[in-house]
């Protein structure tokens, strides 16, 4: 049977705009009639990864979300003194590996820069590099998929890409299913953005130039109590580190701990916003995994929208678990000035990878 640990989150943010739609505004959803402020699931899974948790806890296991692998590698060859023609030609074979390139502008030479972003782990880079170096000193290569397979066969050791997944459209073959799911955050209230209007100060000048502001500008900001659901497939997340239960155990303490910790950044030097969620549950075991976004499809209207979310998530919980059995094996909370902390949390997500079936 298959191993799930589900995380659910409520965090407070002070008015800030960590994550902007196409106009610069907060993004935002309906809920239950009632608009409210969203982080999506992208901008998480980017604040996740960048976060000090991921990258100094895991450090070393990290992959690279990039279209110039072959960039830099022409980079890498030409400093060590290949010649920049040779380099190039190297790199554009290297890069093609992973990639279809972009094709060269007229009258341009081709570049080795991918078509889309992919991420590259560790391992391929190292492959990567070795390979160009064969490549250099005149070595017979595997043809086609062969030599593709052992390019990709170097995946193994990157977490996030273990969690998050990868996707080529050009050798599917190659895809890693994704073992973590993120939803998108919403508030458990009704929320709308407000404008900003602002204005800057020319330093130099004076009374007598004229009076009035040398910039006028607005943006748009929210605050609110964020719900947050993560459901990891821990059996998955294992398969796709190639079997290392260790490895597996600090990915998901990394990812428990990032999920408490880790913001988006968007406007953040305006606003300062770095929250700390309030109220966390993990839930672990073999049932189907459930959200619990259903516990403010009413919104909360009390003035304690922190206490308020609380009660209504874990209501929303036990009600399920008496109409359908229980949701999960075992669960553990952390409710800021009431009980638990993030080190017991964390420690119950890494034993999620040494729980094995009897």
């Amino acid at each position: 049977m298959t191993t799930f640990l589900q995380f659910h989150l409520l965090t407070t943010y002070p008015p800030s705009n960590p994550n902007r739609d196409d106009q610069g505004r907060p993004k935002q959803a309906t809920l239950g009639g009632a608009p409210r402020l969203r982080l999506s699931s992208q901008s998480l899974k980017r604040a996740l990864r960048e976060s000090p948790a991921f990258q100094q806890g895991l450090e070393g296991h990290l992959g690279t979300r990039t279209k110039r692998l072959g960039v830099e590698l022409q980079a890498e060859l030409a400093e060590s003194g290949v010649a920049e023609d040779r380099a190039r030609e190297v790199a554009i074979a290297v890069a093609n590996l992973f990639s279809k390139l972009e094709p060269p502008k007229k009258g341009e030479t081709q570049q080795p820069v991918a078509t889309t972003l992919a991420f590259v782990s560790p391992d391929e880079w190292g492959f990567a590099r070795d390979l160009a170096r064969k490549m250099l000193d005149g070595d017979t290569l595997p043809d086609g998929k062969a030599l593709k397979k052992l390019v990709f066969r170097h995946a193994d050791g990157a977490v996030d890409i273990a969690m998050f997944g990868r996707m080529l459209a050009d050798d599917p073959d190659f895809n890693r299913e994704a073992a973590v799911q993120v939803g998108h955050a919403i508030t458990t209230h009704r929320a709308l953005a407000e404008e900003d209007w602002y204005s800057a100060v020319d330093d130099l000048n004076k009374r007598e130039d004229g009076l009035g502001a040398g910039h006028l500008g607005e943006h748009g900001f929210g605050s609110g109590v964020y719900y947050l659901y993560a459901c990891a497939n821990v059996d998955l997340l294992i398969e796709n580190l190639a079997g290392d239960r260790a490895l597996a155990a600090k990915a998901l303490e990394a990812l428990a701990r990032a999920l408490a910790t880790a913001t988006p950044r968007g406007k953040q030097n305006s606003h300062a916003h770095h929250p700390r969620a309030h109220f966390i549950r993990v839930e672990r075991g073999h049932q189907q995994p459930r959200d619990l976004t259903g516990a403010f499809f009413k919104p909360i209207r009390d003035t304690d929208l922190e206490g308020a979310s609380v009660a209504s998530l874990r209501k929303l919980a036990d009600d399920l678990d008496r109409a359908y059995g229980p949701g999960c094996d075992a669960w553990v909370e952390m409710r800021v000035g009431e009980d638990g902390t993030l080190d017991e949390i964390t420690r119950f997500a890494g034993n999620a990878a040494e729980v094995r079936d009897a």
